[in-house]
């Protein structure tokens, strides 16, 4: 079995843009840009005899839509800022966009479902993770600064199933691997690393 999600990866260039702007605030503990991702649906137990089911399904998840614009504008925090364990960026973009993210979402949820790799129970919430903290506090400042942030417009024409190994990575956090990159638009076979 193995831990996975299905994920939107920002290009290089707008997680340098986001990086740029995180850099001089190096004093709060940020996520490593290499792991940014908006998370479509959580597989917390993807079983390796149904791995196929699952890509199949994502690609046609995929072949279903067809690619929207986003930009990370605005912040928040989980649970909350006053008890916060996690600051995020919004990706945001004209109602069309995001609409057309939301059902990204629903259709590899239930693609992962009708694969036998059920996703977590939570619905979809639009996030990208910036930084994880070791216990809840009080981050209405960092939400503050993060608000402040306008980033780049880019082209979302693809999606991406990530094996995570929890522990393995920088500083104790997982690491991700690719398994699968699903266009969006396109019928066929997904390009698999």
């Amino acid at each position: 079995m193995s831990r996975m999600f299905v994920a939107v990866v920002p290009p290089l260039p707008v997680k340098e843009d986001l990086a740029e702007f995180l850099q001089p605030r190096a004093e709060h503990p940020w996520i490593d840009a290499d792991q940014w991702h908006v998370t479509l649906a959580f597989l917390a137990d993807v079983q390796d005899a149904r791995l196929d089911d699952l890509i199949d399904g994502l690609t046609a998840a995929g072949a279903k839509r067809k690619p929207f614009g986003l930009q990370l504008s605005g912040a928040g925090a989980f649970p909350d800022p006053s008890r916060a364990k996690v600051l995020w960026m919004d990706p945001t973009g004209m109602p069309g966009d995001l609409a057309e993210l939301d059902r990204l979402a629903a259709n590899t949820r239930a693609a992962a479902a009708h694969s036998g790799a059920a996703p977590d129970g939570r619905t979809f919430r639009r996030h990208l993770s910036v930084s994880r903290l070791s216990r809840p506090s009080q981050q209405m400042r960092w939400v503050q600064v993060l608000d402040t942030y306008r980033g780049p417009c880019w082209q979302v024409e693809d999606f991406e199933l990530i094996r995570s190994y929890l522990g393995e990575g920088p500083h104790g956090r997982p690491r991700y691997e690719t398994v699968g990159t699903f266009p969006l638009g396109v019928s066929g076979p997904a390009a698999q690393t």
